[in-house]
């Protein structure tokens, strides 16, 4: 229950533009591990990768992640 509050997002900023909601802890861990990649081999990691790193097995997830980071203009893919 409580991965699935960190995924979702904190419910008193609902109605908010996404990009105007703070981030989670869950995606701060996220960005993470995506800027980790970045700085030490140049590119992002895959989907796969992340999920690894952050203990979730379905890259399902990670995507759903990822494309809120991309509304948000933190990554592009």
């Amino acid at each position: 229950m409580a991965l699935r509050r960190l995924i979702a997002g904190d419910r008193r900023t609902e109605g908010r533009e996404p990009w105007a909601r703070p981030l989670t802890a869950w995606q701060e861990v996220v960005l993470a591990v995506i800027r980790l990649s970045l700085a030490e081999r140049g590119h992002g990691p895959t989907a796969w990768k992340i999920g690894d790193r952050v203990g979730l097995s379905s890259t399902g997830l990670v995507a759903h992640q990822l494309g809120g980071f991309e509304v948000r203009g933190l990554i592009t893919r």
